[in-house]
């Protein structure tokens, strides 16, 4: 009897580490390379914030799906008046924020409103800029009507400075942000980590990770053996130059995706002699995108000859309009009177992109008679003197905002850039909701961007994610800057 009492026991053990074994896990550590400035999406222009909390902690009325669709989020649905002016949302009945707070529709006003203030410090206030006014009509139900018919405008409402906020949390959610999302924040370790844990109560459908720590890993020699030695299980955007060394391992799935980031050479068109044309044209002229797409993202960017993704269906290819011709580039600056050169400034940001792509286009550029002095700034910095001061000659950046072609008509923009034509075209394009005729007025802004050689476009930066191969439901493309982490779970 005594015997299989043993066996039994065994058996029992044997059958609970089996199962235990099974058991899927529930933690992951996502490798980032930049750390965020502070954790408000509604008052930052860093892709980082989003990057950590769009859709982990904080919602919108809609949001921007993994193929670039908008879906409901906070709304579960709407209708749209015959004259395309008003919107009237029906909110999901329910739901709470993360310190318990109810949500309502008078959150909504709160949160669309406050971002379309005068004092708002909303990145992207020109989101905003089409609403007239925003009415609670009963607490799961909100009305928002517009000046003007928008088609971009539920597009619009799916953006990371979209989300909604609760009017006790506001002030303070850049250190201790509170949303209604499926994950809440646990902690912020400045210089190391964001900790995220799954909330709850969450009204939707729920996460299967508890727990999700952001590592902030800056450089790539320190990336790959935090990926090998699996301190970390995912970098969702990982440096091109460090695939190599990863692509062969079979513990790894390496997924090479399209993105929103225009990477472009950046140009201050106020500040002489970028504010002659014939400049402009001569650096474009210069640029040799292949020479930059293999040394600045190993051959993976997609080369760009005007403001739009490659992946769009809007999209128009213009890289012919500036092909590389250093003597076409010399003859300009002779015409503009500068056949002896000049020298420049150029502000690079910490990303690889950047310090790589800085150097190649330094001596591209010094083959015209340019002399650039480069000067490395880091990411504070770059916000506060080039995209905020607008104290530049030039920069090179991402900019990794969705159909984001209507930041070459904000006046205030650091391109300094101004054309009535092309703003013209973005207002009409901003009422405009067929979309045959949409196409044909981005196929119009990018063609006068072009023309007018404002910023040296150069190329879509690739979305290179690299993680467990046993990890399911990572983003491939990042049609907005995002690390979705709703879908995620570790294959049983």
């Amino acid at each position: 009897m005594g015997a299989w009492k043993f066996l039994l026991a065994a058996a029992a053990l044997a059958l609970a580490l089996t199962g235990h074994a099974a058991a899927a896990r529930t933690d992951l550590v996502v490798g980032l390379t930049l750390e965020p400035p502070h954790l408000d999406p509604t008052a930052g222009a860093a892709a980082a914030i989003d990057e950590v909390l769009y859709a982990n902690v904080f919602e919108g009325l809609t949001r921007i799906g993994p193929r670039g669709e908008v879906e409901p989020a906070l709304a579960q649905s709407w209708t749209i008046s015959d004259d395309g002016k008003a919107y009237t949302f029906k909110l999901h009945d329910g739901v709470k924020f993360h310190d318990g707070t109810p949500f309502s529709a008078a959150d909504v006003k709160f949160s669309l409103d406050r971002a379309r203030a005068d004092n708002s410090t909303n990145a992207q206030k020109a989101l905003f800029a089409a609403i007239d006014q925003v009415d609670v009509v009963d607490p799961v139900t909100v009305k928002v009507t517009l000046k003007q018919p928008q088609g971009s405008f539920l597009y619009n409402m799916g953006w990371g400075d979209a989300v909604i906020v609760s009017p006790k949390s506001a002030d303070t959610n850049k250190q201790k942000p509170i949303g209604t999302g499926p994950f809440k924040f646990d902690n912020w370790a400045k210089g190391s980590s964001v900790t995220l844990s799954k909330a709850d109560g969450y009204w939707g459908a729920p996460v299967a990770l508890d727990k999700v720590e952001f590592r902030f890993i800056p450089d790539d020699a320190a990336a790959v053996p935090a990926l090998l030695s699996g301190d970390v299980q995912a970098f969702p955007f990982f440096s091109p130059d460090a695939v190599a060394q990863i692509q062969s391992d079979p513990r790894f799935k390496v997924v090479v995706g399209s993105s929103e980031g225009e990477t472009i050479l950046a140009i201050n068109n106020k500040k002489p002699p970028f504010d002659q044309l014939k400049v402009r044209q001569a650096i474009s002229y210069a640029l040799d995108r292949k020479a930059i797409i293999d040394g600045a993202s190993a051959g993976l960017g997609q080369p760009i000859g005007s403001h739009m993704s490659p992946s769009n269906p809007a999209y128009v290819d213009l890289t012919g309009v500036y092909p590389h011709d250093v003597d076409k580039a010399k003859a300009l600056l002779k015409e503009a009177g500068l056949e002896n050169g000049f020298k420049a400034t150029l502000k690079l940001p910490p990303p690889s992109y950047a310090r790589l792509g800085g150097e190649i286009i330094a001596s591209e550029l010094r083959d015209v008679g340019i002399e650039l002095e480069i000067i490395p700034v880091e990411w504070a910095d770059w916000l506060d003197k080039v995209f905020t001061k607008k104290d530049y000659d030039l920069t090179i950046v991402s900019h990794t905002e969705p159909n984001d072609i209507d930041i070459y008509s904000r006046k205030d923009y650091y391109f300094n850039y101004d054309n009535p034509d092309f703003d013209k075209v973005i207002a009409d394009l901003n009422v405009t909701a067929d979309d045959a005729k949409r196409k044909e007025l981005s196929a119009k802004a990018q063609k006068i961007l072009a023309d007018d050689a404002v910023v040296g476009f150069l190329y879509e930066l690739p979305k290179v994610g690299v993680w467990d191969a046993k990890l399911d439901g990572m983003w491939e493309n990042a049609p907005i800057q995002a690390t979705d982490l709703t879908k995620v779970k570790w294959a049983d």
